[in-house]
């Protein structure tokens, strides 16, 4: 990516409007930005923190049609979803995975039933299905999940979906808005819309690390801040109701020895109603998820006791060995944007995950609700309606088989911390031989090479450790521990790349330190 400096000497020199201008830099506002810039239009995204800072690197790592929304009856969701997840594989296949799944069975019934719906499932993703769901005895799903609780189990039923890398997804897309000449800038807040006869016509941004303030003037503004679209929303109107309605969900991540295998365990239905995953990622386990309404959107949300109690307890009744609170490397909680429905009595469960692009009075635009695998829908409806608002030339959307930065194919092996780099693994490598010699390890647990802290920093806009050993490298997800031993050194190498001095490296260290605490549980 450019150097940050650059992109910033580039809004101060602009002279005319920027074609499209979006703000919020998660999976919705960067699938937008690349959409807009791969369609030739002039592109600036502004996001406040850092690139994925929320929702986008908080998910349960799975590119899926959703199987739940199947047995609520909302196929057109389940189509459209389906449909996308076969076109991030196509696009990303360094980055997506086809991820096995088993449904344990412990009803007689529960084989025959799900079975049914998977086939539905399986024929609705048509050509871009991932194979072919069947069930399997008893036998056969011990022996793909050693781990799986044995009393009662009657058989299981396997089926498929997609998994990948939520935050380096996000960078990949965004290095390739880059290369289509699109610009893109972190730590930058939209602090105010800028009207014109009534018309937002701009904004005021500040830049967070000099306080400089900036009149960024666009012909078409979209609002893809996720959990944060209200805020936007009241700068437009301060009358606005509430058009989000925050739902947290949390994972905890343990030692692939809870699993021991390259299968996932599917739960269809929990005590509460909902999904909960145990998934393979990086040699580790997430398990998740909750469904828990919030009153407020946070940068940072903070997984609930009651929570983690309910993540545990749930997975001890499908494991031999039940996790405890001891067993628990990381624990993370997101904020899921689910648009308001009319019923407000509804469930966050049953909240429609389907998006809706709004277009205001005063002409801004603003994309509500939505997942992550149907990112590149909500930006290719987003892009169009800009087109008409901002008065702008008609432009096919070409991201249907646009191949996601570092394209390479590969092989059906796990994905692992340097595979996600695509072709770009390669010019690390170089940096790691050239640099780092004999001695190339920042984690050797984690797979995490000193490159890596330099590519983030010179080629991926890292600003923070945070940025590094949270979203760059997922170290801070996967052994929250391990994060703070690395942390030092990895603030030592981001120094020297960005000119830095010693209190820099403490004062990023300090803040560093303080945010691990919320990925730590208290055993206490």
């Amino acid at each position: 990516m450019r150097d940050r400096s650059d992109v910033i000497a580039e809004i101060r020199g602009v002279n005319e409007p920027w074609d499209m201008l979006i703000i919020g830099g998660g999976a919705t506002g960067i699938g937008t930005a690349l959409d807009s810039a791969s369609r030739g239009f002039r592109t600036l995204l502004l996001e406040q923190h850092d690139f994925g800072k929320g929702t986008s690197s908080r998910s349960t790592k799975l590119v899926h049609g959703g199987v739940r929304y199947l047995r609520q009856g909302d196929v057109s969701l389940v189509f459209e979803a389906l449909k996308e997840r076969g076109l991030m594989l196509q696009n990303a296949p360094h980055l997506v995975r086809n991820q096995s799944f088993v449904i344990p069975a412990y009803d007689w019934w529960e084989g025959p039933f799900y079975t049914v719906g998977l086939k539905v499932y399986d024929m609705m993703a048509g050509k871009m299905g991932l194979g072919p769901s069947r069930l399997i005895s008893r036998e056969e799903t011990i022996e793909l999940l050693p781990t799986i609780e044995k009393k009662g189990l009657k058989g299981g039923i396997i089926y498929h979906d997609g998994q990948f890398d939520d935050a380096r997804m996000l960078i990949s897309l965004a290095q390739t808005c880059e290369d289509h000449n699109g610009f893109l800038v972190n730590y930058f807040r939209v602090v105010d819309l800028v009207k014109e006869k009534g018309l937002v016509s701009g904004v005021m941004a500040v830049d967070q690390e000099t306080g400089e303030e900036f009149h960024i003037a666009a012909r078409a503004i979209i609002n893809a801040t996720g959990v944060f679209a209200d805020d936007i929303l009241r700068m437009d109107d301060p009358e606005t109701g509430n058009m989000i309605r925050p739902s947290q969900g949390i994972h905890l991540v343990l030692n692939n020895t809870f699993l021991q295998g390259r299968y996932a365990i599917m739960v269809p239905q929990t005590s509460d109603g909902r999904v909960m995953f145990a998934v393979p990622w990086y040699d580790k386990v997430v398990v998740g998820t909750t469904d828990t309404l919030v009153d407020n959107a946070s940068l940072e949300p903070k997984p609930l006791v009651e929570e983690i109690d309910f993540v545990l307890s749930t997975t001890g009744q499908y494991l031999v060995n039940d996790p405890n609170r001891e067993d628990v490397l990381s624990v993370f909680a997101g904020l899921r944007p689910l648009a308001v429905s009319g019923d407000n009595d509804k469930s966050t469960k049953e909240i429609s995950r389907h998006h809706k692009v709004m277009v205001s009075v005063t002409g801004l635009i603003s994309v509500i609700g939505g997942k992550w695998t149907t990112y590149r829908k909500m930006a290719e409806d987003a892009v169009d309606y800009a087109i008409m608002v901002g008065d702008l030339a008609e432009r096919k959307c070409l991201t249907h088989h646009l191949p996601v930065h570092g394209y390479m194919r590969t092989t059906k092996t796990p994905i692992s911390p340097m595979s996600v780099y695509g072709q770009d693994k390669t010019l690390i490598e170089d940096i790691s031989h050239a640099s780092f010699g004999n001695d190339p390890y920042l984690s050797k647990s984690l797979g995490i090479y000193k490159a890596q802290v330099t590519w983030a920093v010179r080629e991926e806009m890292a600003r923070t450790l945070e940025d590094v050993l949270a979203r760059r490298t997922r170290a801070l997800f996967l052994d929250a521990k391990e994060s703070l031993r690395i942390a030092p050194e990895a603030a030592r190498f981001m120094a020297t790349e960005l000119n830095q001095d010693h209190h820099w490296i403490a004062s990023q260290l300090k803040h560093f330190n303080q945010l691990v605490q919320s990925y730590l549980i208290d055993l206490s």
